[in-house]
């Protein structure tokens, strides 16, 4: 559900859409904290902590950056290896 609002977030990058984008990224850190709290893995906890760093950056940034987006995006794929088998389906 994460990566799902990420896409979703990564085709409001223009700045007609700054109140959308940043309603994604407020579910983004919702289902990130939601996801933190029912983790079992500490490591995927505290690697998922660190992640959310950067999406409150987003969150907070004055203008949209889709390269950074992109970036948070990549990451949070990267986390699992199920996911990280969409890198290369998501960014051709």
């Amino acid at each position: 559900m994460i990566g799902n609002e990420m896409n979703r977030a990564r085709r409001l990058q223009q700045p007609a859409d700054r109140e959308s984008l940043r309603l994604a990224y407020e579910r983004v850190l919702r289902l990130t904290d939601l996801t933190v709290e029912v983790a079992e893995s500490r490591g995927l906890r505290r690697e998922l902590l660190r992640w959310r760093d950067l999406i409150a950056s987003l969150y907070l940034a004055a203008a949209p950056d889709a390269a950074e987006h992109d970036i948070a995006f990549r990451a949070l794929l990267g986390l699992t290896p199920g996911s990280a088998t969409q890198i290369a389906l998501l960014f051709r």
